[in-house]
């Protein structure tokens, strides 16, 4: 994935306000006062907030008459998280490693001592 994709996105999902437009389109497309009404903000200042989410790519805009829904565009996200998961599998290893040394200090722990045992 180009780096300018995943800086846009992160970018984009670093503010608490655009997580929660994200999240409240989940639940399906919602306009601009749609989008506003939980926010103590302005309608220019939440779409400030969704021209960053567009260029994103993280959601669109249609028409539908006077309408002019927004939408998600998950398949972004879906980049980020497969980027993001190629650090998990390092984590998952790094915490095996941990836990198979922790294991073998256990064994060797105190009670190994109190035997006899060096």
């Amino acid at each position: 994935m180009a780096t300018d994709v995943l800086d846009a996105t992160f970018a984009a999902l670093a503010d608490p306000t655009r997580r929660a437009i994200l999240a409240r389109l989940r639940e399906g497309e919602a306009t601009v006062t749609e989008l506003a009404a939980p926010f103590a903000m302005s309608q220019p200042g939440i779409s400030k907030h969704l021209r960053v989410l567009e260029r994103a790519g993280l959601i669109s805009r249609g028409r539908d008459a006077q309408r002019r829904p927004c939408r998600l565009e998950a398949a972004r996200l879906r980049d980020a998280v497969d980027w993001l998961a190629d650090y998990r599998s390092y984590w998952e290893e790094s915490y095996q490693r941990l836990d198979a040394l922790l294991g073998e200090l256990d064994h060797d722990g105190p009670d190994a001592t109190e035997r006899g045992t060096p």
